[in-house]
C-alpha cells in the first residue's frame, strides 16, 4: 500500500472547526492560507469569541458569511 508523505516546513495541524490539515504558517503569516480571507476587526472578534486555535481559509469566509447574515450587511 502506498502512502503518500507530506513534507512541509511548516506545522500541519488540524482546522479546530472542520478538521481539515492546514499547513500552519504562523511564523509566515502572509504566506499563510488563512491570510486570504480578509476579516475586518469585528469579523475576528466574533471568530475569536467561537474558537481559539487556527482556522482554514474556508471555514474563516464561512464564518465570515455567517457574521455578516447576523448583522444583516
Amino acid at each position: 500500500m502506498n502512502k503518500t508523505i507530506i513534507h512541509s516546513k511548516h506545522e500541519i495541524i488540524p482546522c479546530e472547526r472542520c478538521g481539515a490539515a492546514i499547513e500552519c504558517k504562523a511564523n509566515a503569516y502572509t504566506k499563510c492560507q488563512c491570510s486570504a480571507v480578509q476579516l475586518t476587526i469585528n469579523e475576528v472578534q466574533y471568530i475569536a469569541e467561537l474558537h481559539d486555535g487556527c482556522l482554514c481559509a474556508k471555514c474563516l469566509f464561512e464564518l465570515q458569511q455567517e457574521y455578516r447574515e447576523e448583522m444583516g450587511i
